[in-house]
């Protein structure tokens, strides 16, 4: 009798192993941070920089800027800020320490009469590719 409970206890260690090894495998989620708006409405843009920081903690993030996010990530844009969160600079700042993907759109960059030598360090020109390759699990898209 004690050695089928001992068979037990060592079958029971054993697949808590594996369920362990399992989840340690299992690719990171990523979450698809999509902001179309700068200056011109700063709550939507710093809630959306946010949630990219609080985020890039545990998932794979790319934020794709276009349309009037544009403003916020030339060379020379100004540093918007709002309410209780962090200024536009910082965030950024902080979303590149942490090696989050940041692309911005090359027909709106365009629009704005602006180009790639305009963009701020750090910022990339958005690839298609990129949309599909930044993370290996699923992806969650937040849309600012």
């Amino acid at each position: 009798m004690k050695s089928i409970v001992t068979a037990l206890g060592l079958l029971v260690l054993a697949l808590c192993a594996v369920r362990q090894v399992r989840a340690e495998e299992a690719p990171r989620d990523g979450v698809f941070i999509h902001i179309s708006h700068g200056t011109d409405d700063p709550h939507r843009l710093l809630m959306a920089l946010n949630m990219a920081n609080i985020m890039a903690d545990e998932h794979d993030v790319l934020v794709y800027f276009d349309i009037k996010a544009v403003d916020v990530v030339l060379k020379d844009s100004k540093d918007v800020s709002f309410s209780h969160f962090p200024a536009s600079k910082a965030q950024i700042a902080a979303l590149t320490k942490k090696k989050v993907t940041l692309m911005v759109c090359p027909g709106c960059l365009k629009a704005a009469g602006k180009s790639k030598a305009d963009i701020a360090e750090g910022m990339r020109i958005a690839d298609k590719g990129v949309f599909f390759s930044f993370t290996k699990g699923r992806i969650l898209t937040l849309d600012y």
